[in-house]
């Protein structure tokens, strides 16, 4: 049979119902793959986020599950570094170095131990005389009110409407069920309490090994910087610490001296009551120091908590402009406003922990990052100093806003 012309020709696809033209370009990437299949990727993809989605709310979960621990951890380390000197010191002379943090630790308990003990029989005493003294205040506050608004009142009536009134019955059954909570604070207070002990002992008496075990996983020019940053610390945790300490003594020795000098009791202690609370409690510390005194002084005369208060005012002039700068020049040198706001800051942060800890870590930052900072001589210019003259500044203000003066035309004279 002989070939035809339609032999010969090439062999041609039916074309599809409508004018449109198959594309030849391959699937873009991320769109479904022939015959309507997942991508390979995508499985992978989507357990690989529900990994890290679940990851990151496991650690925020356990973050903030630990928090008081790692709070209590913050405290014991900076409570380490400031007793890490007298360790030190006594280390070195040949004792070992956990008797010597046992004998800093006995010494610091035995004196917070003593404060407490002293301060509790005040508190406790000032009670016990006020509850005696009620009756005889009472009389005369009835006397008063009865002079002044001319009524009968009598102590056996106010007694009896007080002791059969509904706000008394709903306050004791109130104090009653809010014993349990308080129990519950104070043994929460001493676990914390013993946390921060045992994590601060370990921390100043292995404080060698746990240097070793930080540097051996650094390079040796990464361990030269960490052992530095761990000087500065001490040195400036330290240091802050016994030149407050140095200050709340003579704070203490000079408010002694004006409630004995004035008669008020418990001179002593309410001395020491405001030597430390003025020192360690960064910015209201000195309000708070100087209330309990000007109390306990108001009960024997009033103008007494007026002398207390005028004392106060200018013993804090006096400890600020003077006595601060020279005692902490050389441990704690930064700037009163950089004092402050760090304070502030870790107030925010950590509460009254930040405020306690700010200055210091500050410090040691500062002091850690000034060998980085590359600093020049000044140039003498009377401007660095504060000094403008009127001739060097240009043209003023108001000449510049005005522009150039332009000279007018004189007119032409008539010949």
């Amino acid at each position: 049979m002989a070939p035809t012309d339609d032999d010969n020709a090439p062999l041609t696809r039916p074309a599809a119902a409508t004018d449109t033209t198959p594309s030849d370009r391959p699937p873009a990437s991320g769109s479904v793959a022939p015959g309507g299949r997942m991508p390979r990727w995508l499985p992978r993809a989507m357990v690989l986020a529900l990994a890290l989605i679940a990851a990151f709310q496991l650690g925020s979960w356990a973050f903030h599950q630990l928090t008081g621990l790692l709070i209590n951890i913050l405290i014991a380390f900076f409570l380490a570094l400031a007793i890490e000197p007298a360790v030190s010191r006594m280390a070195a002379r040949g004792m070992r170095r956990g008797l010597a943090t046992f004998l800093v630790f006995l010494a610091l308990t035995i004196a917070v131990a003593g404060f407490i003990t002293l301060l509790g029989s005040m508190l406790a005493g000032q009670i016990i005389k006020m509850v005696e003294g009620f009756p005889e205040y009472l009389d005369s506050l009835i006397r008063w009110i009865n002079d002044s608004f001319h009524t009968d009142l009598r102590r056996v009536d106010v007694q009896e409407g007080l002791l059969h009134s509904d706000w008394l019955r709903k306050y004791a059954q109130n104090s009653a069920a809010g014993v349990l909570d308080v129990s519950a604070q104070v043994l929460g207070g001493l676990f914390q309490l013993l946390t921060v002990g045992l994590f601060s002992f370990y921390f100043a008496a292995d404080g060698p090994r746990l240097r070793r075990a930080l540097c051996s996983v650094l390079p040796p020019a990464r361990q030269a910087e960490v052992l530095r940053a761990w000087e500065i610390a001490v040195d400036k945790t330290g240091g802050y610490l016994y030149s407050r300490g140095l200050m709340a003594l003579i704070s203490g020795i000079a408010h002694y001296i004006l409630l004995q000098a004035l008669g008020v009791p418990y001179a002593p202690v309410l001395g020491v009551w405001v030597g430390l609370v003025s020192q360690f409690i960064p910015t209201i510390g000195t309000y708070l120091a100087g209330a309990l005194p000007m109390l306990i002084a108001f009960t024997v005369d009033p103008w007494y908590a007026v002398w207390v208060l005028v004392f106060v005012v200018v013993y804090q002039q006096f400890e600020n402009y003077m006595l601060q700068p020279k005692l902490t020049a050389k441990s704690v040198d930064i700037h009163p406003a950089v004092a402050f706001g760090s304070v502030i800051v870790g107030t925010a942060l950590l509460g009254a922990v930040g405020a306690l800890i700010a200055i210091p870590a500050v410090a040691t930052l500062q002091a850690f990052l000034g060998a980085y900072v590359k600093r020049y001589a000044v140039t003498d210019d009377p401007r660095v100093h504060g000094h403008r003259s009127r001739g060097s500044g240009g043209p003023g203000l108001l000449a510049r806003i005005r522009g150039p003066r332009v000279p007018r035309p004189e007119p032409e004279e008539s010949s």
